[in-house]
């Protein structure tokens, strides 16, 4: 099975020091078979670690964390960054480019409360290719919610770190056989992975937005 971390951010997203080179590196050594780089609204750290990464065996994938006025959502195999922040809006842009669209953390609490999503999933389920139900940084009660969902909706689930820094790098994460497009369509992923360092790298975000 491949191993992907689908939820990374780099020193391109202001809440986070990871550069490209280094995340790079750890991904390949703690045995990662690729990543999905989602800034906070750009893909310009993305563009370059793909680049930067020269390693057939692994992909990295072009990605985006779109804030819209609906919730975070997470965009894979885009070309441009995503201009719209209505969620419909947004859904169309990246169909457009012919990408992924994955709702994280949908029930995060605590001081990330206002990353909830907002939209009832049987009215997007059309719209979307997956539910993060697995994310380092959110609690396993909310990680629950989140797979009790993709459950009752029958739809395809993710699992990604979240990371900001290098200690979080594939701390949680999503398996498959072959293809990602394949696999979330025919719903075959699996997740695993351990918040166990989430409150900290949450921390040290909240700490690192606020004073840089």
């Amino acid at each position: 099975m491949l191993k992907y971390d689908l939820h990374v951010h780099t020193n391109y997203s202001k809440c986070s020091n990871m550069k490209l080179e280094v995340l790079l590196k750890t991904a390949k050594k703690r045995g990662l078979n690729g990543i999905a780089v989602t800034d906070h609204n750009t893909i310009e750290g993305a563009l370059k670690a793909k680049k930067l990464n020269k390693d057939r065996n692994f992909e990295v994938i072009v990605g985006e964390e779109v804030s819209t006025a609906q919730g975070d959502v997470l965009a894979y195999y885009i070309k441009k960054p995503i201009k719209s922040t209505d969620f419909f809006q947004m859904a169309g842009e990246v169909k457009k480019q012919n990408g992924l669209i994955v709702i994280p953390h949908p029930f995060r609490t605590a001081l990330a409360a206002g990353h909830k999503f907002k939209l009832p999933f049987k009215a997007i389920k059309n719209k979307i290719d997956a539910i993060e139900v697995f994310n380092a940084r959110t609690l396993p009660g909310d990680n629950e919610k989140a797979n009790n969902a993709a459950d009752k909706l029958n739809i395809a689930k993710t699992g990604g770190s979240d990371s900001h820094f290098k200690f979080e790098v594939a701390t949680a994460y999503t398996l498959f056989e072959g293809n990602l497009r394949k696999a979330l369509k025919n719903k075959k992923t699996k997740v695993n992975g351990t918040t166990l360092y989430g409150p900290f790298g949450g921390a040290l975000s909240f700490l690192r937005k606020r004073l840089c």
